[in-house]
């Protein structure tokens, strides 16, 4: 891979968002509303160089609309699922999924993703 492609980040919506008990059961659309508009503002802390940044939304939260910065992939069915499937269509590209979620983790890593916790993009 070319030094300049973007790291590929994928978030996932569901998992990221439920880290927090801040009430977001109440608002599920509008949870990932905050968590796109935060990743477009903040990126990946500490992670420097480009990167593109894709949000995983599923149930109440599907067709959240991207932003500059942040495209929103609104799974047809199970998050996991279309996560792992966008880290295989990615392949050989460097990748780095958001989750705490141990069954995808292990999923992604498989297919040679990184991963890291939700406290990557969240502030506490």
């Amino acid at each position: 891979m070319d030094q300049d492609t973007p790291l590929l980040v994928i978030v996932d919506g569901a998992n990221v968002v439920g880290s927090v008990p801040d009430g977001w059961w109440r608002d599920r659309r509008g949870a990932a509303e905050r968590l796109r508009d935060h990743l477009a503002a903040n990126g990946l802390p500490g992670r420097a160089g480009p990167l593109d940044i894709v949000l995983v939304v599923e149930g109440a939260a599907r067709g959240v609309e991207p932003v500059p910065g942040v495209r929103v992939e609104s799974a047809p069915g199970s998050g996991d699922d279309h996560i792992v499937a966008l880290v295989e269509q990615a392949r050989p590209r460097p990748t780095l999924v958001v989750t705490a979620d141990r069954e995808l983790r292990r999923r992604v890593q498989h297919s040679n993703a990184d991963v890291t916790g939700p406290r990557a993009v969240r502030t506490p």
